[in-house]
């Protein structure tokens, strides 16, 4: 029997519902039950304040409704004119914050109802939208931000934002609801990828170049692992069945790593890419949500069936996988200078959240340096920010604002810190069993102390949290990874390799901050006296667990 969603998907009429109606009703802040998972699709979720819920409640008042919303920014590129534009929305509707999104978008939170169609608007004035950016279809498409070779950079990017194009949505909906743009009568909607019904579940894809791993493509549904030889882009490994998302006490769901499926060329990446995603959409599970992820349907059926069935759809076989090497998985802060002589700084912003904070007014500073900026901004997949295709002469005007408006601070803080990350999680996050974007940063203060006893301050271990199992932050990707499983108690894992080729392993379940900080002590000890060389820290405890 199909599951509730699936049965909401196929009375929408291709994604449209009661939006409308929804939209209309000023007598509260929500909108319709059925509406809250079509909302998705169209880049946004119903939320409310968890701290003010109990208050609330005794006041026999609605939950604080509002409105998270997410762009889509293929390959996390915008233009300064577009981040001028997402600022605005920030404090004119939002929560006068800006937050970068693990998967290189942007995110807005606290957006009231009667403010949604201002908002897309205003993105649409800009050419952004939010179409797909969540719900049951191919979402973002990522892609590495700051490979050694600019002009590859480029290419795999141009591939992303392709693939994204063509694997978007064709109904109209998104464009009547929120545009307010004409229905054509006598013009069906027909999606030719996905069907009246969409996929069974979320499906993620993303562009990768060796040897930097910085979007964790074996976290994905969908890879690209750019070859690259002689500065050529000669194609992409295809890996598939990759996913972070867990129940807990449920052990039918847990994280897996993508497979290396093999090798296409840059002219087949879209007939990749629609092959994979209709083998999803015909073979994925629609009766059981929390089995309906690719990486299911990969173990399911084999992959040498995905293989196979691939190349009957996409007229071609894939050639063997070529090789690779990922030696890291981070983002390399700093200024760095590319083959055409343009200069690019990746920022380091904590937990993505990009405010204006007593002192540390990075909102304001980004949009000053966008006023001026004539280059474009890229979006990591570790929440982080780059000002790209900055001129030499451009250089010390970028330093002096960094500078002025603290966002500098890469300079100053450390490696583990610089590599840590957590999803958004309470207040706002519906599912959130814990904290994790307020906390996290305070709990890895505490864990640096914890290096400097043992003489490991230089140490880049990567450190991410989230306040429940689904995986937002890729925890299970981490040297050091926290899971939320209640309000301040958390899984904890330890031992993934740090360029994001191996999962880690549950250590102790259910723990609170002082067991998770006596824990790393004792690790701490054991990897500053017994590691091997250079051993990461991951390794380490791989090795020796």
């Amino acid at each position: 029997m199909p599951s509730p969603v699936e049965k909401i998907k196929a009375r929408s009429n291709y994604l449209r519902g009661t939006l409308a109606e929804s939209l209309a009703d000023t007598a509260t802040g929500a909108i319709a039950e059925d509406d809250t998972q079509l909302s998705k699709f169209h880049g946004m979720y119903m939320q409310d304040d968890r701290d003010e819920r109990e208050d609330r409640r005794r006041q026999m008042l609605e939950p604080d409704h509002s409105f998270m919303i997410r762009a889509r920014i293929p390959g996390g590129i915008c233009t300064p004119e577009q981040w001028l534009a997402m600022d605005d929305i920030a404090t004119t509707w939002a929560n006068n914050s800006l937050r970068l999104t693990t998967r290189q978008a942007f995110q807005w939170h606290g957006i009231l109802k009667g403010d949604l169609k201002k908002s897309i608007q205003a993105m649409n004035a800009v050419l952004v939208d939010t179409i797909a950016a969540c719900g049951d279809v191919n979402r973002n498409v990522m892609s590495t931000v700051l490979p050694e070779l600019s002009s590859i950079h480029r290419q795999v990017c141009d591939d992303a934002t392709a693939l994204s194009e063509h694997l978007l949505p064709k109904t109209r909906a998104y464009h009547e609801i929120w545009l307010d743009q004409e229905k054509v009568e006598g013009t069906p909607d027909h999606e030719p990828i996905y069907g009246e019904l969409y996929l069974p579940r979320k499906f993620k894809t993303v562009f990768v170049v060796p040897p930097v791993n910085d979007v964790d493509v074996y976290a994905h549904d969908l890879g690209y692992i750019a070859i690259v030889e002689d500065g050529e882009l000669l194609g992409y490994n295809v890996t598939v069945g990759g996913g972070m998302g867990a129940t807990h006490g449920d052990p039918d769901t847990y994280p897996v790593l993508a497979q290396v499926l093999g090798f296409c060329t840059p002219d087949q990446v879209n007939a990749v890419g629609e092959g994979i995603v209709t083998i999803q959409r015909d073979y994925g599970d629609r009766e059981t949500r929390k089995h309906a992820r690719f990486k299911y349907t990969v173990e399911d059926k084999g992959l040498d069936f995905i293989r196979e069935e691939l190349a009957r759809r996409a007229g071609f076989e894939l050639q063997p996988e070529r090789p690779f090497t990922f030696t890291t998985s981070g983002d390399p802060f700093g200024w760095h200078e590319t083959e055409d002589g343009l200069w690019h700084l990746l920022l380091y912003i904590q937990n993505g959240r990009i405010a204006d904070r007593p002192g540390i007014p990075q909102l304001t500073g980004m949009r000053e340096i966008a006023k001026l900026h004539q280059g474009e901004f890229r979006l990591t997949g570790n929440q982080n920010l780059v000002i790209a295709n900055v001129p030499a002469d451009q250089k010390d005007r970028i330093d002096t604002l960094c500078h002025e408006y603290g966002l500098d601070a890469y300079a100053t803080l450390s490696a583990t810190r610089l590599n840590a990350m957590a999803c958004v999680a309470l207040p706002t996050c519906g599912l959130a069993m814990a904290e994790a974007e307020r906390y996290l940063p305070d709990l890895v203060g505490e864990i640096e102390g914890l290096l400097d006893k043992h003489a490991l301050s230089n140490e880049a271990i990567n450190i991410r949290m989230t306040g429940c199992p689904n995986g937002c932050a890729r925890p299970y990707l981490a040297e050091i990874g926290m899971v939320g499983k209640a309000p301040g108690r958390y899984n904890f894992h330890l031992g993934a390799a740090h360029n994001g080729s191996r999962l880690n392993t549950m250590v102790e379940e259910n723990i609170d901050e002082p067991r998770i900080l006596e824990l790393l002590d004792g690790w701490f000890e054991r990897f500053a006296a017994e590691r091997d060389g250079a051993e990461t820290f991951g390794d380490f405890v791989e090795r020796v667990r």
